[in-house]
This record gives C-alpha cells, structure tokens and sequence, in this order.
C-alpha cells in the first residue's frame, strides 16, 4: 500500500463525497481540497461551531469551477432525515460533525452523547442505507485514556478520562458493528491534536494553539494548563486531509474495520509549543519577544503525554505526514490566520 498515489487515484474518478461538519475547522479543508482535485463535494453543517466565513474562504481557494461541484445542507447529524438527505447518491463520507472539546463534555455530557453518538449512529444508518462505498470517521487520541504507554498504539488503550473520549471510543465500536453486521465500510481515524488555518480562536473550548496565537497577537499572555511539561503530537490540518482521503480511498482486505493514529509521530512539550509560537508571532509582534506564558492548575480529563505510532496508517494506507509541528506553524502563524 505504500505505492498508492492519492493523487492519481482522485484524478482517475470524480466521485461524490459529503463531508459532515464542513463549515468547521478539519471539515473546510477536506472540502476545499476535495473540491481541487475535481470531485463533487456535499456538505453538512448545522453551524454550532462551524462558520460560514469557513465554506467560503474553501471554496474561493479552490479555483475557479469549484463551486458548481459543491452543494451544501444546513441541518444537523440528530435528524435520520437530514442524514439521509445528505447520504443520497454518495460514494464516500468523511464524518467529521462533532461537539469536541474534553472539558465542554465534563459540563455537559448529554449535548456530547446526543451529537457524538446518537448523532454518529444515524449517520452509519443513513450511510449503510445510501450503499455508501466507504465511512471514514473522526475518531480522537483521548480513547487511548491513562494508559500510560508511549508512543500509542492502536491495540492498547487504557480507561477513558472524559465523556467526550467515551463517545469517540463508542463510535469505533458501532463502526465495527456496522461492517461486520451490515458490510459498510468503516475507517476511523484517532486524530492527535490537529492544528491550522481556520481553527477557531475563541470560545471557552478553544484549542491551544489558535488560543495562544490570538492573545499574543493582542499584546497579552496566553494561559497555559500545568508546569508546561504535558506534551502532544501535534498534527497539521493538511496530514489530516491526507489520512480522511487515502482512508476513503486504498484498497486492501486489512483497510477498513480497523482505526488508525493520524499523527506526525513526534511529542512537543506545551513550554516547547509555547516557545515555537511566540517566536513566529513576535516577528510582527515585537512586544511579546520575552512574554511568559500564565501558568494555570491542569486541566481535568487531559492525559500528560501523547505521542502517536503511526505505522498502521503507512503500512496500510500510504499514510506519509507532509508537515512537522514547525512546517505546520509557519502556515498558521500569519496576521490574521486565526480571525
């Protein structure tokens, strides 16, 4: 499978896709580079969390023509009907639509279990009934809980820390269920702190690193959770794009049924992460050169250390990450990347 050209291999065939959560961060750019390589491209949103502002700095960056080949939904993944609706006549979902955010499920975990499960299962319903080819889902690394063990790998996970880890680990599980019981496909994808353009800055639930780039920007130190020595493997978008597409795409017997780490396979400490970015912010913020970060309690439900092995994905679908963590900021650490 190291051989697959995904390039190639979108080029041979213009199939319908529909991407699921394609106003927010991951999903614009699975539409927006969908949508490059010529393919047709449906898409879901109920704009919880995902912006307008998302689908139309996508399509405008795909080129001329890309929007005749899109078409979009407004409607959310609890309503069979709208999933069916936006399941029709497709080849390939990449289900992104979800209520993150590991503290968000601890305030309320009935809002996470209505979109992460009841919402994820009437997609894998509305899917198996559409003949859908394959179902490529977002799964998360806080599946593999207090297990200890680095880096991870896909067969060992500890307890879950967070209801929002428990409805990700209930998604692999009715994935599993649906292939073996109904023959859908399924591709799941455990995503390692993925980051880039269009990641939404505000908000309580606000990822670290446009959270951080926005309030150095502003002048004003960033929060930082703990002593600064948790550390992730941080994913830039693009390696995600990368994973959603050869998942959609490779064959083999060993492909689907089975979930892959989407990582670079590197661990980078939050002091290191805070060093990387205030270095490239204070090029245009000269002010924040020697700003400290302001050191908070650690975060309950968070695991200290993450780091990925990301063998499965390379070995069985061409998997190669394009972008490190440095690669990655120099393409997010731009005035305005984070508005």
């Amino acid at each position: 499978m190291s051989g697959f050209d995904l390039d190639a291999a979108l080029k041979a065939n213009a199939h319908r896709w529909l991407v699921t959560g394609a106003a927010g961060f991951i999903g614009s750019h699975l539409l927006e580079q969908l949508l490059k390589a010529g393919q047709h491209v449906v898409g879901l949103d109920n704009f919880a969390t995902g912006k307008q502002a998302n689908l139309d700095d996508a399509v405008a960056k795909a080129g001329q023509g890309a929007a005749s080949r899109f078409s979009f939904i407004e409607g959310d993944i609890t309503s069979l009907e709208t999933c069916q609706r936006a399941c029709a006549g497709v080849d390939f979902v990449l289900h992104q639509a979800a209520l993150g955010s590991v503290p968000r499920s601890i305030k309320d975990p009935l809002a996470s279990h209505r979109s992460n499960v009841d919402g994820f299962t009437n997609m894998l319903v509305a899917a198996r009934d559409a003949k859908v080819k394959r179902f490529v889902y977002a799964s998360s690394s806080s599946v593999y809980g207090d297990d200890p063990t680095l880096p991870k790998v896909e067969t060992r996970m500890g307890r879950v820390l967070s209801p929002y880890a428990a409805t990700k680990l209930v998604n692999e599980i009715y994935a599993s269920v649906f292939e073996r019981t109904y023959g859908l496909q399924t591709v799941g994808l455990r995503y390692f702190n993925v980051f880039g353009p269009r990641q939404d800055p505000n908000g309580p639930y606000a990822a670290v690193i446009p959270r951080w780039m926005a309030s150095l920007y502003a002048g004003e130190a960033p929060e930082l959770n703990g002593d600064g020595t948790t550390s992730r493997d941080f994913c830039f978008v693009l390696n995600a794009v990368q994973a959603n597409l050869r998942g959609a795409l490779a064959q083999g017997d060993d492909v689907s049924d089975t979930v892959y780490n989407v990582a670079v396979g590197d661990r980078t400490s939050l002091s290191q992460l805070y060093a990387l970015i205030r270095e490239r912010v204070a090029k245009m913020r000269p002010n924040v050169k020697d700003l400290p970060p302001r050191h908070q309690p650690f975060r309950p439900g968070d695991i200290k250390d993450s780091q990925a092995d990301t063998s499965r994905a390379r070995e069985r679908l061409g998997y190669a990450p394009t972008h490190t963590i440095a690669q990655g900021l120099e393409l997010t650490v731009l005035p305005g990347a984070t508005s």
